[in-house]
């Protein structure tokens, strides 16, 4: 018999300015702290050439041009953003937020992901992710979702290893940067999170995270 919703009132839009971890913490966007360092990471010399392959913006070889898309991200409660800082260094290395906020149906996304080379395959990105996440559900969300570009294999497969629910391909679901782009569609439902939850927890807490090299997926902490 399906749950009654009768009484469901809806959820508040995510507000929260810090979120804590053990190798990174998420702090609200602020261009004029975290700028200079973004910029540097994710544009700068060593910046993963592939990075912005997927994203309907950039790259941005002109500082102004990426001030203007910084400062349009900072100033909007949908996308929601936040930077990602490293504990240890105290370097901003990356961006995401949540996205797709709708309260009265408990709908929520994870996008415009968006992590320097130091980040990418660490157990900082798995802990940024799962860090919004905990706090989607935490909010009283019931539906978590992760959208990509279908040729976007590298997101897909972090889609997949963190836990996200492969649902269908939208087949020419948007036109980006002059090529037709098919969008593949991943959830997590407040009913999986828990179990969900305990992977990244039991993850994130080995001793051997080392912050580099092949990460496995979450399914097996939890199997």
């Amino acid at each position: 018999m399906p749950i009654s919703l009768a009484d469901w009132q809806g959820v508040p839009p995510p507000s929260t300015t810090l979120l804590e971890g053990r190798f990174i913490r998420l702090e609200k966007l602020d261009p004029a702290r975290h700028g200079d360092q973004l910029f540097q990471v994710l544009q700068g010399p060593g910046a993963d050439p592939k990075l912005w392959d997927y994203l309907p913006y950039g790259p941005f070889p002109v500082r102004d041009a990426f001030d203007a898309w910084l400062n349009n991200h900072a100033v909007a409660s949908d996308p929601y953003f936040f930077s990602v800082i490293d504990r240890a260094s105290g370097q901003v290395q990356g961006i995401l937020s949540l996205m797709s906020i709708v309260p009265a149906h408990g709908r929520i996304e994870i996008g415009h992901v968006t992590f320097g080379a130091p980040m990418q395959r660490s157990p900082k990105s798995t802990e940024a992710v799962y860090l919004l996440a905990r706090e989607a559900f935490a909010l009283g969300y019931r539906r978590l979702e992760w959208k990509c570009n279908n040729a976007n294999a590298r997101s897909r497969y972090a889609a997949e290893r963190l836990g996200f629910r492969f649902e269908g391909v939208f087949r020419q679901h948007m036109v980006v940067k002059g090529q037709s782009r098919d969008t593949t569609w991943y959830s997590i439902l407040d009913s999986e999170w828990p179990a969900i939850a305990a992977g990244f927890e039991q993850w994130l807490s080995e001793d051997n995270q080392s912050g580099s090299g092949q990460v496995k997926s979450l399914a097996q902490c939890r199997g």
